[in-house]
């Protein structure tokens, strides 16, 4: 698989793209935002994805890929295969695949965790919902830019569980913010409550990750805030009439932050709220 085309250059499509070009693939991408600066970008959303073996969608949410979808459905290629990257909900996975299935495409589910860093380091996980074979046909390209693929189940189980995943990351952060911010109103020196929290059982790679970030009050996106709150949205809109009281509070704290202006910032940019002098 030679020809491939990354559609969406935010943080993570702009980091996998540069990697497959750098592997010597024929890599053209296409954003909303012009990327001119990139050698592989065309602006002309069609053309970026003519004779495409692959294509891979990293975008924002449902709408964004609708939209893609709109342009590059009716000029599909039969067996063109188009990876849906972008974290979305299973309903939304369903809608989509049935629309590149019925122009002749082939469709695989690959939401990814894994934040900049995994993703400039080739260690993205991807979590595949499809048909085995499929995800055959992908494999040696997605292992270019990976540490593990993991097939879920069928279209729509791989979103599913990609909200999961970051439910628990917001859960933990709140946490994490929340205790950070009681120990340093209480004295506590940011060493002291890392030293413990390294020999405790409540260390995980998320704190290990993170504590960079919170000791030097960086809000950098990694992972953007609204990018979580729109997962969190979607995470409460899969759950049906299953209760999620701490993701329903979760949903309010996050929105209070793009509320706040904090949208764009890392989401780890809550312990702002909580401090409200940092």
């Amino acid at each position: 698989m030679q020809n491939v085309t990354v559609v969406g250059l935010g943080i993570i499509g702009k980091a996998w793209a540069k990697n497959l070009h750098d592997d010597g693939l024929n890599v053209r991408a296409w954003n909303r935002t012009p990327q001119p600066d990139l050698p592989y970008f065309e602006p002309d959303l069609e053309k970026a994805v003519a004779d495409a073996e692959a294509i891979i969608i990293v975008v924002a949410d449902p709408p964004a890929v609708e939209n893609i979808l709109k342009v590059i459905v009716p000029v599909l290629k039969t067996g063109q295969l188009v990876i849906q990257s972008s974290t979305i909900s299973a309903h939304w996975t369903l809608e989509f695949a049935k629309k590149v299935e019925g122009a002749g495409g082939r469709f695989l589910e690959a939401p990814f965790t894994g934040s900049k860093l995994a993703a400039e380091a080739r260690k993205t996980v991807f979590y595949l919902g499809g048909p085995p074979a499929i995800i055959e046909v992908a494999r040696p390209l997605l292992q270019r830019i990976s540490s593990t693929l993991l097939h879920v189940g069928e279209l729509g189980s791989a979103s599913s569980l990609k909200l999961a995943m970051n439910l628990n990351i917001a859960v933990m952060c709140a946490g994490l913010s929340e205790a950070l911010a009681l120990v340093r109103s209480q004295g506590i020196s940011d060493n002291t409550f890392f030293d413990a929290l390294h020999i405790n059982v409540g260390r995980s790679g998320f704190s290990d990750l993170k504590e960079p970030k919170f000791r030097a009050r960086d809000y950098s996106p990694q992972f953007s805030l609204k990018h979580l709150d729109k997962d969190l949205r979607l995470a409460l809109e899969t759950s049906g009439d299953l209760s999620l009281p701490v993701t329903e509070a979760l949903k309010y704290f996050y929105e209070s932050g793009l509320e706040a202006g904090y949208g764009d910032d890392d989401f780890t940019g809550m312990m702002r709220l909580i401090e409200p002098t940092v």
